[in-house]
């Protein structure tokens, strides 16, 4: 009696533990310190940092956060010396470089670098930008995209050579605001985003290709966002999150490069936008961002395991 119940529970056990491993969800971890929205976020070094963005009141925020996925922990970074929302953010080794952004009336063309304690100026963008992405390819830091005054949208990105410190323009993705960008196999890739209100999402792609200093098309990513984040994950690029007319945008998808294919992967439990998205170790970070449009804001970090092509 004892055998078969023993043998019952340990069939459950196999079942669950297979279920479990073949299909992957979003699970819940620390959450970030302060809810916000319209943030930037990076991997530097083992953790992920979360900078600037709204809080509750409206304002904008110089905060800055650094979450360990290992010890499941957050620890305080210092301000930041500008408080800003929409602004970009990416790590190089244990360096962490955050840029422009919109400051209490305006974008941006600041630009800054984490380096042990302390905030660091660097040379500013050639010209203000907000909204937009960024990504790092080698010795280059790359702003994609995004705004550089009001109602105007930026038509040439910015290309930072992290060896002399200096900025130099190179050509610019389709224009268009709060898109999603991320670096995988020497290639900046330019995802979804928007030209003005939530009813002119698009759903293109773009890749960088810096030798050549132009772009090409890629397979659109299958449904239109704006207010999006995209990152990359296990050799894949991941796109999470935006808004839209009807509410937040809970779908998930990866691009293959090898199979220049897009895949479903599990929804957001919380649909977001303005959220931060950061691959470490083959896992998607998402954090932060309003769960409904405009503004809301939320402590949501969730992970979700992503596997390799």
């Amino acid at each position: 009696m004892r055998s078969t119940l023993a043998v019952a529970i340990l069939a459950v056990f196999l079942r669950g533990g297979l279920a479990g491993a073949a299909s992957p969800r979003w699970d819940t971890a620390a959450p970030v310190p302060v809810p916000r929205t319209e943030v930037a976020a990076a991997l530097f070094g083992k953790e992920i940092a979360v900078v600037g963005g709204f809080v509750a009141s409206g304002r904008n925020s110089s905060r800055a956060d650094a979450y360990s996925p290992a010890r499941n922990r957050w620890r305080r970074l210092p301000n930041l010396p500008v408080s800003v929302d929409h602004a970009m953010a990416v790590g190089r080794g244990a360096d962490l470089y955050v840029l422009g952004g919109y400051g209490a009336r305006s974008a941006l063309a600041s630009a800054f670098v984490l380096r042990g304690n302390r905030w660091v100026s660097l040379p500013p963008l050639p010209a203000p930008r907000a909204a937009a992405g960024a990504a790092i390819v080698r010795d280059k830091v790359y702003v994609v995209g995004g705004v550089e005054a009001p109602g105007r949208l930026a038509r040439d990105g910015f290309a930072l050579d992290l060896k002399n410190r200096r900025w130099s323009l190179i050509a610019g993705p389709r224009p268009r605001e709060h898109l999603g960008a991320a670096a995988l196999g020497g290639l900046v890739y330019a995802v979804a985003g928007r030209t003005a209100g939530l009813d002119t999402n698009l759903d293109i792609v773009e890749a960088y290709e810096p030798a050549a200093n132009r772009w090409r098309a890629i397979q659109r990513v299958p449904g239109t966002r704006g207010g999006t984040a995209a990152a990359a994950v296990a050799g894949r690029i991941v796109s999470a999150g935006g808004e839209e007319a009807g509410g937040t945008i809970r779908t998930v998808f990866a691009y293959t490069p090898a199979t220049r294919r897009w895949t479903q992967l599990p929804s957001l439990p919380r649909p977001r936008h303005g959220l931060g998205l950061a691959g470490y170790r083959g896992r998607a970070y998402a954090l932060a961002g309003g769960p409904q449009p405009g503004l809301t804001v939320s402590n949501s970090n969730q992970v979700l395991r992503v596997a390799r092509p």
